[in-house]
């Protein structure tokens, strides 16, 4: 059970599954502006040069805060994916931090006299011929 709940929260917190449901998130939270445009900008100017309607300055006022509003909406709502993902990432990289590796040993040197890479256990540089 244990290996299970492991694989689960590696899947789960793998850049791409993260990446794609913020993206939901957001996509949903962006239909509001897009539905607020839509509502209370494109429609009322539509309906104003058809004559239609005619729409005094209360109405104007309403239109501009309600898009104003999912606006907002929407920047708190990126906001709090934004912190919330920082501090997701945080936990993920304090939890892979025992699980780093040594660095590896060196398998090249400098050449003291031409600066060229040679194996670290070779006794003679292969591009100038000096003892090493």
């Amino acid at each position: 059970m244990k290996k299970f709940i492991s694989e689960f929260k590696s899947f789960a917190l793998r850049g791409n599954v993260m990446d794609m449901a913020i993206g939901v998130i957001i996509g949903g939270a962006f239909s509001g502006i897009v539905t607020s445009l839509t509502d209370n900008f494109i429609n009322p100017i539509l309906n104003f040069l058809l004559g239609h309607e005619v729409y005094n300055l209360t109405d104007v006022a309403g239109f501009v805060s309600a898009f104003i509003s999912s606006v907002v909406n929407f920047i708190l709502m990126a906001f709090i994916l934004f912190c919330l993902l920082k501090i997701i990432n945080k936990a993920v990289s304090l939890g892979n931090k025992k699980e780093e590796e040594a660095p590896a040993a060196p398998t090249t040197k400098t050449c003291p006299y031409c600066k060229s890479e040679i194996a670290i256990d070779a006794t003679k540089c292969a591009h100038c011929t000096s003892e090493v």
